[in-house]
């Protein structure tokens, strides 16, 4: 039975084409339902389908606090393989600017500096994305140089398939690339870019494999840190994207002491409740990070951990 129809409450401004079936909206609320947000959170968008009825769908944020009361931007991929039959992204990408959308009347979520670390925390800010997984890192970016006029406590690190798939690339660029000596954004395409310009030197894989140790220890010299620099006493680390990059980057990491937040990680890795996390994620697919039935594959992580220095207790009924 199709979904009730929701009402329209907002109208898309602007649509920034970026490639084939990714786009950024720029949505303007009819009234000032809400004051400002925290930089990382989300809300929702919904479309009404003349026959399937309504959907609404999460999306993170991607433009900063600053720009409210006049508008909001979202970060947009087209589902090509939808695992619904009435996808949010078929109906979005049908609209162009005029055209009327519902927003969400609350802002929610936990996957912020301020919730996570706290705002006051003095370390580096790794932020891991895959495709429109950038978005919460534009927001937490734009934010900070609008109040502080500088992002060098930000490293960005964007991954996508071809260069032209590289959303807010040159923004980013100009933002925290300004210091030669020191770039804070580094981006990687997983694929050939053919004809499109890329520098040979220019990084190539998925984005998660900046975490390879030899790969990490590049990165480290490319951004002007000390050689082992990105460790939990340095740093943090802010993962957003799909399963795969986030349980790529959160094993890899393991190796340099990074002690996830998540419960049911933490419990199957036996992290003593009272020790503070150092890595964060928030995950766009419903797939388990880790399988936590595979007793072979937790005990090759806890022994990265304790290779790195971390201390876990084994529970007593296991």
């Amino acid at each position: 039975m199709p979904r009730k129809p929701i009402e329209y409450n907002a109208t898309i401004t602007e649509r920034q084409d970026l490639a084939d079936g990714l786009a950024i909206f720029r949505v303007k609320p009819d009234e000032q339902s809400f004051e400002t947000f925290t930089p990382g959170q989300y809300t929702v968008l919904g479309l009404n389908h003349p026959e399937k009825g309504s959907v609404l769908r999460a999306y993170s944020i991607a433009s900063p606090p600053q720009t409210l009361p006049g508008y909001l931007d979202f970060y947009i991929r087209y589902v090509n393989r939808p695992t619904s039959d009435n996808p949010l992204t078929h109906l979005v990408f049908a609209c162009q600017a005029g055209d009327r959308i519902h927003l969400g009347t609350k802002i929610r979520g936990k996957f912020t500096v301020d919730h996570e670390v706290g705002a006051e925390d003095p370390r580096l800010r790794v932020c891991v994305a895959a495709g429109t997984g950038l978005a919460p890192f534009t927001s937490m970016t734009f934010d900070h140089f609008h109040r502080f006029g500088a992002t060098s406590q930000y490293l960005v690190l964007h991954g996508a398939s071809y260069p032209r798939d590289l959303g807010y690339r040159h923004e980013m660029e100009e933002l925290l690339n300004a210091d030669a000596k020191k770039p804070r954004y580094f981006p990687t395409i997983s694929r050939d870019p053919g004809s499109e310009p890329w520098a040979a030197d220019g990084w190539r894989g998925r984005v998660e494999s900046f975490f390879e140790e030899e790969k990490l220890r590049r990165l480290e010299r490319a951004a002007g840190l000390e050689p082992g620099f990105v460790t939990p006493a340095n740093a943090v680390v802010f993962i957003c994207g799909l399963t795969g990059t986030i349980a790529n980057t959160l094993t890899a990491l393991l190796l340099r002491g990074f002690v996830p937040g998540e419960l049911k990680v933490r419990n199957a890795l036996w992290i003593p409740k009272d020790m503070p996390a150092s890595l964060f994620f928030e995950q766009y697919d419903t797939e388990p990070v880790l399988d936590l039935k595979d007793e072979a594959s937790l005990e090759t992580y806890r022994e990265r951990l304790r290779s790195a220095g971390v201390e876990l207790e084994r529970p007593a009924a296991v």
